[in-house]
């Protein structure tokens, strides 16, 4: 944040501990969570910076000049951190790097060279979709030593995402996780940057460019065919039987949610798109929470990690299988070829993001910038790339097919007056007061203060007002969501497609054995504004989990 802005931050927290047991798919965990809910207001990224609740003191000095950007001893490679009963080994370690081969990237496109073009699958003729199976194809014929093959490419995603690698002294005890923070978007796209690149080389196409799966399209939401057939490279068995064409995806997924018309869907679909993409409107937001050395490995994901990364991963995944393997848990997730569509898709958000207005662009902070991670390109050569280096697409080459946005003009409504809205907010105000800490086994809604009400338009488009949610902590291995409502009423929660419902908390099944502490935020300017909440002093906020809960006791 830019000290010398006329506008201070402004912040109310209240406190909620809460415990939860959770029965899912035959397994209970408890979830003891901490929450600090707090609205406030948020500098847009003019500067590009954003502010940050992240500065956790780990002997280190928090103002001072050194660099904390993030740098891994990729010279050790631990075993991977993964669920109890999972399917696989612990050995996600990738092929040892020979250091003394090591490059730097510095391959950029010419100015003048033609891009690549990365096009929506369903809109691939047959020979296009062909080239993708034969490059697939060939990846899995690969040696499992060859650092190219398909198998050793998806190690690369469980050693980043399950902690086998870890940071240098004195950190060395801090598993690296490029989820749940600022480094998710970063690190996906220079990973099928260089898939990109291993496919186009087995197949003599320099010019090949890795489709995506549009899911946010309302003609692609549904799995694309060609991973459907059993005699192609494309096709994984793991995988839900019920979510095959023609299937609606859902983009807000729970493990047991009510499936719903598929028209219903669709509309369901196109508002949480508006959602995570037009209300995450300053950089953390968007792209999560700053990690720096000494910091919170896990400080917060942006809009569209939670969903729909997480939710589309879950969807995908296996019904049957104890995490939702392959797709459904990180450790496996990349040994589904589908895997790289959806990320591509995702890489795509970011690229339209930017174009959304309000001063939206990536962080500039050098802690950012120049964080590093390591990759086997086409010719095997182990490449070291910094996070500058992938902020501009066609400086690596490509860039995305446009395609119809039918989300940007699909905002969520509510169906609900403004009079019954003060009355749901005077009711908990008149209500006993709930003690502390609490046990969450049902729908639970608190009070939280404004920092100001009727801001100024400059003031708006200055700051934006952000619902934080801290101090979430629950078991790494446990599968989790919570809806999030503003202002709506427990008898008749407002469905995804309503203005009250702003966000959910996503949690994929991860390691076992160590908890993670995370935060959630969700942008609130253009909530309140259609909810005609703008002289309101405070917010009506509705916790809603959504998978079956139990009564249990604190610890």
């Amino acid at each position: 944040m830019n000290s010398s802005s006329k506008f201070p931050p402004l912040f109310f927290a209240l406190i909620l501990l809460l415990f939860l047991s959770i029965p899912l798919l035959n397994t209970h965990f408890s979830l003891f969570t901490a929450i600090k809910i707090i609205s406030r207001r948020t500098y847009k990224p003019s500067n590009g910076l954003a502010t940050t609740s992240n500065q956790r003191d780990r002997n280190i000095d928090q103002s001072s000049s050194i660099s904390r950007a993030i740098s891994l001893n990729i010279s050790e490679c631990f075993p991977a951190v993964l669920p109890s009963n999972a399917m696989t080994g612990t050995d996600c370690c990738p092929s040892k790097p020979s250091f003394s081969k090591l490059i730097d990237f510095k391959d950029f496109a010419s100015p003048n060279a033609t891009l690549r073009v990365r096009k929506p699958f369903h809109l691939l003729d047959e020979e296009y979709i062909a080239k993708f199976e034969k490059g697939i194809a060939l990846m899995k014929a690969l040696p499992d030593d060859d650092p190219r093959s398909f198998i050793q490419q998806a190690k690369v995603h469980c050693a980043y995402c399950n902690g086998a690698y870890h940071l240098y002294n004195p950190f060395q005890e801090t598993r690296f996780d490029i989820h749940r923070s600022w480094f998710f978007f970063p690190f996906h796209r220079w990973y099928i940057y260089f898939f990109e690149r291993i496919l186009g080389n087995l197949i003599g196409d320099p010019h090949f460019a890795l489709p995506f799966w549009n899911w946010d399209s309302i003609e692609a939401m549904q799995m694309p065919s060609c991973f459907t057939n059993p005699n192609s490279s494309l096709f994984h068995e793991l995988r839900n039987q019920k979510h095959l064409p023609p299937n609606v995806i859902d983009l807000n997924y729970a493990v047991r949610n009510i499936e719903v018309p598929s028209d219903q869907q669709i509309l369901y679909n196109l508002a949480t798109m508006y959602k995570q993409m037009v209300l995450a409107s300053t950089t953390e937001l968007f792209m999560g929470s700053p990690f720096r050395l000494g910091d919170n490995p896990h400080p917060g994901f942006g809009s569209v990690e939670a969903a729909p990364h997480n939710t589309v991963h879950s969807w995908v995944g296996g019904a049957d299988t104890p995490h939702h393997e392959d797709m459904g848990t990180f450790y496996t997730a990349a040994r589904d070829p589908i895997f790289y569509g959806h990320h591509s898709n995702l890489d795509r958000m970011w690229a339209i993001w930017k174009t959304l207005g309000e001063g939206r662009r990536e962080y500039s902070d050098q802690d950012w910038l120049d964080s590093e991670f390591f990759f086997y390109d086409e010719n095997a050569n182990f490449v070291r790339v910094k996070i500058r280096d992938c902020i501009d697409t066609k400086k690596l080459g490509y860039v995305y097919q446009d395609v119809d946005l039918a989300w940007l003009r699909t905002p969520p409504t509510s169906q609900k007056s403004k009079l019954l809205r003060q009355k749901m907010k005077a009711q908990v105000l008149s209500s006993k007061p709930r003690e502390l800490p609490l046990v969450l086994d049902s729908i639970t809604s608190v009070i939280v203060k404004r920092p100001k009400k009727l801001r100024s338009r400059e003031e708006k488009e200055e700051e934006e007002e952000v619902l934080v949610i801290e101090g979430i902590e629950f078991g790494s291995d446990k599968y989790v969501k919570f809806d999030v409502h503003v202002d709506d009423d427990e008898e008749r929660l407002s469905n995804p497609d309503e203005t009250e419902f702003v966000g959910s908390f996503v949690h994929l099944y991860h390691g076992h054995g160590h908890n993670i502490s995370t935060s959630f935020k969700v942008g609130l300017s253009k909530v309140l504004e259609n909810l005609e909440a703008e002289e309101d002093d405070d917010v009506l906020v509705t916790l809603v989990p959504q998978v079956s809960v139990t009564l249990s006791s604190p610890q």
